[in-house]
Order: structure tokens, then C-alpha cells, then sequence
């Protein structure tokens, strides 16, 4: 069965030969799962199913530390009330599909994100747009060197080019050449892997120049926006509804070519 809204598409059917549809939400379920990371210069693999308990990774690493906890509070996805006794996979989120996923996977290696995200409250936040293709939040970061943290998340080109330097095995490090290069090779690689593909950045700021009383603003900003600590790559991957490859075939049993049309990398 098929609803028609508009009677002229079915007399242009018959003479169709290309179909250009949307990827999110069409082609495949908008639910999204936490595939792949990328830091210390590896892709590591997470598992996507229900049996993922978090302890495939190790919290203490600083590296990865560093990531999660940058994917947990640069995240406006909050999960819905009531939902104590279901598994994270399965909670149901206000927010998009892209931080949903990453909202889950951090509830999972935390044991639970809430105590985290009051332990390093929201100060201020630039929203994502498309222009810029980044999201930033500054958030509490009490240590005896610095009093807040800016975390930033978005288009991984556009991330990198934000950095000047990098984290490696725990230690803070020049962002050089042949390190943008193995960014781009793991980029790609998790790309072609028909993944949704985010970058990470952070700064630590300074106590003495951004003090416990600094009052912040987004607009304009008055707090760095460059020469950031770039963190990593997470990638996500939405499956395909279950209906789709035998639609796909049948579009091209009938000489219909069927294009995906994507924003993804």
C-alpha cells in the first residue's frame, strides 16, 4: 500500500528512473549507536548491542577519559523520567539520534551520567549550527590549576582545525602533521564505514585568568574558541530499517536507480 499525497507523483512514476531519498529516518531507523572510537591513534570498537556493559573500556585511561567525558556534558540529550528499570540502549531521550547515542554509551561506562554532569555543571553554551558545524559548552572543572573546562563536539575537519594540540596515552602533545594524517586516514576509515562521524576537542581553563567568579557569555563569546586539545573521533552507525534492501531491490528489478542522499561525511 502506498499513501499519496500529491496525485501528479504517481503520473511521473511510471517514467522514473532515479530516486534521490534521505538517509536518517528513511532509509534507516534514526537510532543510533555508538560504533567505533578513535584516540591514542587507534580505532577501537565498541560493542552495538544489548549485552554492552562498559567494561570493555577502561575509565582510568586518561585518553579516554577525556573523550567520554566530553561527549557527556557537550550533549543536550537528557533521558526521559521514569525509565530506571529499562537498559540505557532502550531509554527513551529527549535530543537528537547523534547525542542520543553518545548520552547512552556514556550511561553505560559511567554506571550512570547523572552525578557526573552535576559534578561539572553547565556554565554556558554556544548550540550547534550549520554554519560553523560545532557545539560548546563551559563546564565546572575544579582541580588546583583550573576552576572550568570548555568542551567542544561537531564536524571532525572542523574540530581539528580549531586544535593545536592533541592527547596521546594520557599526555597533552603538539598536534603535527603526520598526526592530522592519521586523523584523516581514521576519519575515512570510519566514514566508509557508512558511520555518522563526530570530533571532540576540550580546553582546561586557566583558575588565573577564568576564576571561580568569571561571569561567562556566549554572545560574544569570551572564552576561547581556538588552540584546543583535540580528544579523539566517536562514530555512529544507524541500521537500515528492516524493509529497505528489498524495496532497493525491487526499485532496481524495475530500472529505478536509488541514490542516498546524506549531510553524513
Amino acid at each position: 500500500n502506498c499513501l499519496v499525497k500529491n496525485l501528479e507523483a504517481v503520473e511521473t512514476l511510471g517514467s522514473t528512473s532515479t530516486i534521490c531519498s534521505d538517509k536518517t529516518g528513511t532509509l534507516t531507523q534514526n537510532r543510533m549507536t555508538v560504533a567505533h572510537l578513535w584516540y591514542d591513534q587507534s580505532i577501537v570498537e565498541s560493542n552495538t548491542t544489548e549485552s554492552f556493559k562498559g567494561s570493555e573500556f577502561n575509565k582510568d585511561d586518561r585518553s579516554f577519559n577525556a573523550l567520554l567525558l566530553c561527549a557527556a556534558l557537550c550533549n543536550s540529550a537528557e533521558f526521559k523520567g521514569g525509565q530506571e528499570e529499562v537498559h540505557p540502549l532502550k531509554k527513551d531521550v529527549n535530543g537528537n539520534a547523534s547525542e542520543a547515542a553518545l548520552l547512552k554509551f556514556a550511561e553505560i561506562v559511567y554506571g550512570g551520567i547523572g552525578p557526573v554532569r552535576r559534578t561539572h555543571y553547565k556554565v554556558t553554551e554556544i548550540p550547534f549550527n550549520s554554519t560553523d558545524k560545532y557545539q560548546v559548552s563551559v563546564h565546572s572543572f575544579n582541580t588546583s590549576d583550573s576552576s572550568f573546562i570548555v568542551e567542544m563536539k561537531g564536524a571532525p575537519e572542523r574540530i581539528l582545525d580549531r586544535c593545536n594540540m592533541i592527547i596521546i596515552n594520557g599526555d597533552t602533545t603538539l598536534l603535527t602533521t603526520s598526526l592530522k594524517e592519521q586523523f584523516e586516514e581514521a576519519y575515512m576509515d570510519m566514514g566508509g564505514m557508512g558511520e555518522r562521524v563526530l570530533g571532540f576537542a576540550d580546553l582546561i581553563l586557566p583558575k588565573d585568568q577564568y576564576p571561580q567568579s568569571y561571569e561567562f557569555s556566549s554572545e560574544p563569546p569570551n572564552f576561547p574558541l581556538t588552540n584546543l586539545r583535540f580528544l579523539g573521533l566517536i562514530s555512529m552507525i544507524d541500521p537500515p530499517r528492516a524493509a529497505v534492501p528489498d524495496a532497493v531491490a525491487k526499485c532496481r528489478t524495475a530500472g529505478v536507480r536509488v541514490i542516498m542522499v546524506t549531510g553524513d561525511h
